[in-house]
């Protein structure tokens, strides 16, 4: 993954390659049918903006509707909140290797079966989204930092559902790297 992610014929590490947030970014070369990457609008290619969404939902989530709650809980523990205890695993098991080598940078790695039920999870969160609204501005909202406020916490979920329906729709699995 690396090898291709970094190889000189993807054309993603062009200097004047265009960079376009919130979208896709689909590599040149013999990997280009393999993998793509998604560049999340407003988190300059940094995972800090997915941490703080994770943060923020546990000062909101007591205040959410159950059914809403049940529902974010675990969409945002298969991607990027590390849940009550601060344990969550965001590695499917079998699905990437274990060996800390490789894995070093591993963020989140999820199988295509993983990947659908998120999917599908994030489909049936959105509508209800808007709810959380009030509650967010009232717990969950600062004046700096990383998502900073409701709009920001929705974007990243916009976000994520586009990863999660493409790479469901492709039968592919997830990766996030740290690098």
């Amino acid at each position: 993954m690396r090898d291709a992610w970094y190889a000189d014929e993807t054309g993603l590490w062009d200097d004047d390659a265009p960079v376009v947030e919130g979208a896709w970014v689909w590599p040149g070369g013999s990997s280009s049918a393999f993998f793509a990457v998604y560049e999340f609008r407003g988190t300059l290619g940094s995972f800090k903006p997915h941490f703080w969404a994770g943060e923020r939902w546990e000062s909101v989530r007591d205040h959410a509707d159950p059914l809403l709650r049940a529902r974010l809980d675990t969409l945002l523990l298969g991607l990027v909140w590390g849940g009550l205890d601060g344990e969550a695993e965001h590695v499917d098991q079998g699905f990437f290797c274990d060996d800390l080598a490789v894995t070093r940078g591993v963020l989140l790695a999820r199988s295509p079966a993983g990947v659908r039920e998120l999917a599908a999870t994030s489909e049936e969160v959105r509508p209800w989204l808007d709810g959380l609204r009030g509650a967010f501005d009232e717990h969950a909202a600062l004046p700096g930092g990383w998502v900073r406020d409701f709009d920001e916490f929705t974007e990243l979920l916009e976000g994520w559902g586009r990863v999660l329906s493409e790479a469901a729709r492709k039968g592919w699995g997830i990766v996030g790297l740290s690098e």
